[in-house]
């Protein structure tokens, strides 16, 4: 039987030992993650509003009940921070309901289940924190829940942190500038957030370049479309025969590489002259 489980067969008592001890985790996780220079909002519950306005919300839909792994329940829809990420309890105010279930669940009491939000690989509490975090501590894995999917413009991997909240949105804002097709989007890929404002500029111009081409205004959608299709695409498939991605993502060697072409040229067309000078450049700089 885990350590967390020990019983003295009266299960008040138990309780009772079962909260002090969670309490003491909590204090000295966050004792550890500062020794270890841990950024401060590691172990921070996650705020489910925040988190779908950095992601963009999209729509949400019923699943029903299922069995959810608990290290995948990192976030609340309260706006309370009674908990943190791993739903130990960080405030004494909530030991008399804490305890008043692990003494129920230490009997062998049926629980309802939970009620939960999840957004890609993480979940949100919106009723049932006491329930998961006695859970937890009682060394349990899994726990019955009923969920709701909310599906966001742009996903949440299990690891997402506070700090992840504003290059999201970051990323979010782009595929709002440019509402790439959902199968495409994986195709865009840029290590530092903020080039992707530069991304989204770079199209929003090309569309506009496009707009005075047609000599009518053409929409975001099919701006996309078809920079994606007509620019990006065989730009990338060229820069690739001439071997001018290197390490970089695909759009990290269009981005780079489009901007380089400006600067060498003033031109925002390509063709094999700016190919070639765009090799020869590239060449040039490798031996400095």
């Amino acid at each position: 039987m885990p350590k967390a489980t020990r019983s003295t067969g009266l299960p008040g008592l138990d309780a009772q030992h079962d909260f002090m001890r969670a309490r003491r985790r909590a204090a000295l996780a966050k004792l550890a993650g500062r020794l270890r220079g841990e950024p401060d909002d590691v172990g921070v519950i996650l705020p489910y509003e925040e988190v779908v306005e950095a992601l963009g919300f999209v729509s949400e839909h019923r699943v029903g009940p299922q069995v959810v792994p608990l290290d995948a329940i990192v976030g609340t829809v309260d706006r309370r921070r009674e908990f943190d990420r791993r739903f130990r309890p960080t405030s004494a105010r909530v030991r008399s309901r804490w305890e008043h279930i692990a003494a129920a669940m230490r009997r062998g009491e049926a629980m309802p289940p939970i009620d939960l939000v999840r957004i890609g690989e993480i979940h949100f509490v919106r009723d049932g924190h006491h329930r998961v975090s006695v859970a937890r501590s009682l060394g349990r894995e899994d726990i019955d829940a009923y969920v709701t999917e909310v599906v966001t413009r742009v996903g949440a991997e299990r690891t997402i942190t506070l700090a992840d909240l504003p290059p999201k949105s970051l990323v979010r804002e782009f595929f709002e500038r440019v509402p790439l097709p959902e199968d495409a989007r994986a195709e865009i890929v840029l290590s530092d957030p903020w080039d992707y404002a530069e991304l989204a500029e770079s199209v929003e111009a090309w569309g506009f370049r496009l707009s005075q081409d047609r000599g009518e205004p053409v929409g975001r959608g099919e701006t996309a479309y078809l920079w994606l299709e007509t620019e990006f695409r065989p730009v990338v498939e060229m820069l690739r025969d001439a071997d001018l991605i290197g390490k970089r993502s695909e759009a990290e060697a269009y981005l780079e590489v489009s901007a380089e072409r400006y600067r060498l040229m003033r031109t925002h067309r390509w063709d094999e002259e700016v190919l070639r000078r765009l090799v020869q450049d590239g060449a040039r700089r490798r031996r400095r």
